[in-house]
């Protein structure tokens, strides 16, 4: 590797364990002291450490957090919507971790531990970095690492010996992907597998990022399956209202059925859902009925125009962003957002004047030709906001009062993007929040 190298995993992998481990350790030693090291720390790597700097985790000393009582983990567990693709995550990983001397870790969207299984001397071994059952290892909270970092980034993550924040856990190898929710985009959590230094291989982070894809498929299985059954329930109702504008949709607002109007795959609907009635901006006013698995709507005659006095779009969150509105007779909700919608959302903040497909194409992808993937998330991004978000050019309407809630820090300004307008939104930030000296 020369001086402009970046580290490269595969070719790390094929080193001898205590020299890639040396070479890592001064890459981390040179970054936490301000120099600029001989090979560079991967991108995601690296800007992982920024984040440690500014939250003040400690690299020479391991933190152990509170561990969740019994109780609240068998909580965690019913609620959590990974325990029914548990048996999908063991029947991919378990015997395969068991055998490499790993272990698999499932943990939530908060980082914290719910289930642990593969071999049972490497988590002994993990018990002595209190990586238990019940810990937390967010990013904030522990370092870099194969858990907290993919549910900061939203992608998958290898983390290799002293590419961890802390010291205490340069032994260990671990490698995370995230899963999210296929019926919202909600981060559910990440499955992980880790192991000693010496069991590393670059081919764990595909088998990983596939193992949390299957996952995701049988969660997207569950789903449609429930859309069947409210479908089975609801289209004897709609036959009913003899052409009348109604929708019938889940308790995500996934359409079951419609009648009376086109299709839409999904509403966005308020988080407190009750029978009466709510005002949606892509439909108007609308009687509320509940139906067994989710909800009959029906569209009323409303001749006045939807406005708006407030919207907010919030991403002052690492891992969750949301647009919210409030006032002018449209109920008032909220909607979380994908991380690709957050990031569409905010690079449309800072041009209220308005932003071509082109444009949208070149601040995410650095390629303005890439205008059909742009068109058809903004079409998706209408589906929930309609008449909200104005095109040709896309944009707020200028009698929207947009509120835009940022991070105090602008490392964590959509920390998951790659978006080149974003990376440059948190050079700007930074540069405005550090005076010249």
């Amino acid at each position: 590797m020369n001086a402009t190298s970046t580290i490269n995993l595969a070719r790390i992998s094929a080193m001898d364990c205590a020299q890639a481990a040396r070479l890592l350790a001064g890459v981390r030693h040179a970054a936490l002291a301000g120099q600029r090291p001989r090979v560079l720390p991967r991108p995601v790597i690296e800007e992982s450490w920024e984040r440690m700097k500014l939250d003040g985790v400690d690299p020479d000393r391991d933190f152990r957090s509170r561990l969740l009582s019994v109780e609240e983990l068998e909580e965690r567990r019913r609620a959590s919507p990974l325990t029914e693709i548990m048996p999908v995550l063991r029947d991919a990983i378990v015997s395969v971790a068991d055998a490499a001397h790993h272990i698999m870790v499932v943990c939530d969207a908060e980082g914290r531990v719910l289930w642990r299984e593969g071999n049972s001397t490497v988590l002994r071994k993990a018990d002595s970095l209190g990586f238990e059952l019940g810990a937390d290892w967010g990013e904030s909270v522990v370092g870099t690492n194969g858990i907290g970092t993919p549910l900061v980034v939203r992608r998958p993550v290898q983390v290799f010996s002293a590419e961890h924040f802390v010291e205490t856990h340069h032994a260990w190898t671990c490698t995370g992907a995230p899963i999210t929710d296929p019926r919202d985009g909600r981060l559910l959590g990440v499955v992980d597998i880790s192991g000693p230094l010496n069991t590393m291989h670059p081919a764990t982070l595909a088998l990983v990022d596939s193992v949390a894809k299957l996952a995701e498929a049988r969660l997207r299985e569950t789903h449609v399956t429930a859309l069947d059954r409210l479908r089975s329930v609801a289209a004897p109702v709609l036959a009913r209202l003899e052409g009348r504008r109604a929708v019938a949709v889940d308790s995500h607002g996934w359409t079951a059925a419609v009648t009376g109007m086109p299709p839409t795959d999904r509403l966005a609907l308020p988080k407190a859902m009750a029978a009466g009635h709510i005002r949606l901006p892509s439909l108007g006013t609308c009687a509320v009925e509940p139906l067994p698995g989710g909800w009959l709507l029906r569209v009323e005659e409303d001749p006045q125009p939807l406005t708006a006095t407030r919207v907010i779009l919030d991403v002052s969150g690492p891992r969750r962003w949301s647009v919210t509105v409030e006032g002018g007779g449209a109920g008032g909700w909220t909607h979380e957002l994908s991380p690709r919608h957050a990031e569409l959302l905010f690079l449309l903040s800072t041009h209220r004047k308005g932003r071509s497909a082109s444009g949208l194409a070149e601040d995410m992808f650095g390629d303005p030709a890439r205008t059909v993937t742009v068109r058809a998330e903004l079409s998706r991004v209408r589906r929930y906001l309609g008449g909200l978000l104005a095109h040709r050019p896309y944009r707020f309407p200028e009698d929207v009062d947009l509120d835009v809630i940022l991070p105090e820090h602008p490392a964590n300004l959509l920390p998951h993007s790659t978006a080149p307008a974003v990376r440059e939104a948190r050079r700007v930030r930074e540069a405005r929040r550090v005076p010249e000296p």
